[in-house]
């Protein structure tokens, strides 16, 4: 293990002592009650800037090397917001359509009433939201990389020569209709079993573990390539 590895885990470690140590974790939870988008963006600006540089060290053997870091860690923040509304959004949403009978319940205050509810809660939001957060940032990235990240760059940039970048053959067949079903469908709901204050937190958590698998599975595409 690099120098660079270990302060990699020393942050992680670092950071999530803060909610697992009981007087931090108060302040943490005070703190996502009273801001709870100042609180999503530092969380998700964070966690999945962690993971982006991991997914970077295992393809490229450093942590750094590419351009606008600290662009598509602001870019993470601001989705880190959005999720904030948007969990709120769907898991009320999905409690609110089986009290109206619009969609099945099981007693709620049982295991399998609340794991139903976190299920479906996780389905409806991956289908809706989901395609359509991806698609925002896979933009995003394309406008930082293009201009590596340079603003004055990025204004003359068009929105077709982004788009011509995204390989969306790879975007629905894989992204879409694999990651959703096997990967974000079954940890989402697990996000869902969560107190409503981790649950933003889980989520960033879930990206790094997602770009470790996703590096995998390129890593094992261009082996089978070769043989």
């Amino acid at each position: 293990m690099k120098k660079s590895d270990f302060l990699w885990v020393l942050m992680l470690v670092g950071f999530t002592s803060l909610v697992l140590i009981e007087s931090t974790r108060e302040v943490y939870e005070s703190w996502n009650s009273n801001m709870p988008y100042l609180m999503g963006f530092i969380k998700t600006a964070f966690l999945a800037s962690m993971g982006e540089r991991l997914v970077h060290r295992m393809k490229y053997k450093t942590y750094f090397g590419d351009s606008g870091i600290i662009l598509k860690a602001i870019v993470w923040g601001f989705l880190g917001m959005v999720f904030v509304l948007i969990f709120q959004i769907f898991s009320q949403g999905v409690i609110y359509s089986q009290n109206q009978q619009l969609l099945p319940m099981i007693n709620q205050t049982s295991f399998w009433g609340a794991l139903l509810t976190a299920f479906l809660t996780s389905t409806l939001m991956n289908i809706f939201f989901a395609p359509t957060f991806m698609m925002l940032h896979r933009i995003s990235d394309g406008y930082i990389e293009l201009s590596s990240g340079n603003f004055k760059k990025m204004r003359n940039i068009k929105f077709d020569e982004v788009i011509s970048k995204i390989d969306f053959k790879m975007f629905i067949s894989f992204v879409v209709i694999k990651t959703i079903p096997l990967f974000w469908i079954p940890a989402h709901t697990i996000t869902f079993l969560l107190q409503p204050q981790y649950r933003v937190l889980f989520a960033s958590y879930l990206s790094i573990a997602l770009g470790i698998i996703l590096t995998f599975a390129k890593t094992k595409k261009v082996e089978g390539d070769h043989i």
